[in-house]
């Protein structure tokens, strides 16, 4: 007999999600994506962190002062980089991200071909980048939707004999 208590595709896929942004540096926000298929084949994985080259050493991870001592001109939203080390064609792809995408994230979305976002929090929700996303959104078709699970804690381990 088959076990019962295995993890559905969303769950799965945003747990891989969350597992890539525990990879940012960002001593704030750790945001993970994951792109997949039709077919439920990942394509592409992302968080968020500074671009190739540029050493996490050397660039400040600060949220306020003077812009260009902030993270915010520097680091590469989750999105956008598992939109960027994507391996195949995106249309009618869905991406699944912890938080709901920015307006700059969108644009990239929309112009990659993925149809649908799914995500697990709106905490920007009714400000004016959250805005003008669901308007972007809308009006070019793409689905999103809040994912819905009982799961609230899934526990990794690497020396459980039994889960390897």
């Amino acid at each position: 007999m088959k076990r019962t208590d295995y993890i559905k595709w969303d769950e799965y896929f945003m747990g891989v999600a969350i597992l890539s942004g525990k990879r940012s540096k960002d001593p704030n926000t750790q945001v993970g994506a994951c792109i997949v298929n039709e077919r439920n084949k990942i394509i592409g994985v992302g968080y968020n962190g500074l671009p190739l080259g540029c050493d996490d050493d050397d660039f400040p991870w600060d949220r306020e002062g003077n812009f260009l001592e902030t993270k915010y001109p520097f680091v590469v939203h989750a999105e956008l980089n598992a939109i960027l080390n994507s391996t195949r064609e995106l249309q009618g792809c869905r991406i699944y991200v912890g938080l709901f995408p920015c307006h700059e994230c969108t644009k990239a979305i929309i112009q990659s071909g993925i149809s649908e976002i799914v995500y697990l929090s709106d905490k920007y929700k009714g400000t004016e980048s959250d805005i003008a996303s669901k308007k972007m959104l809308d009006g070019a078709g793409v689905v999103y939707r809040k994912l819905e699970t009982e799961i609230r804690t899934l526990v990794l381990s690497f020396g459980d004999s039994e889960t390897v």
